[in-house]
């Protein structure tokens, strides 16, 4: 159980990174440092929700 937890948390950490790039994408700005922001934001946003998803599918519930 411990593990699906740990799932739904990386999942949310992950939407919370994408939806982060996505408003920085949106809002624009200049300069390199708009650009480096979205990039990290989105890689690691992305990295965190497979993760989580992939916890979630992969994690068998146990009776107890």
């Amino acid at each position: 159980m411990e593990k699906r937890i740990l799932g739904i948390v990386f999942s949310l950490l992950g939407t919370i990174g994408l939806i982060l790039a996505a408003v920085n994408f949106v809002n624009g700005g200049n300069g390199t440092r708009n650009i480096k922001l979205i990039a990290i934001y989105s890689i690691l946003g992305l990295i965190f929700f497979v993760a989580g998803i992939g916890l979630i599918r992969n994690t068998k519930d146990k009776p107890s």
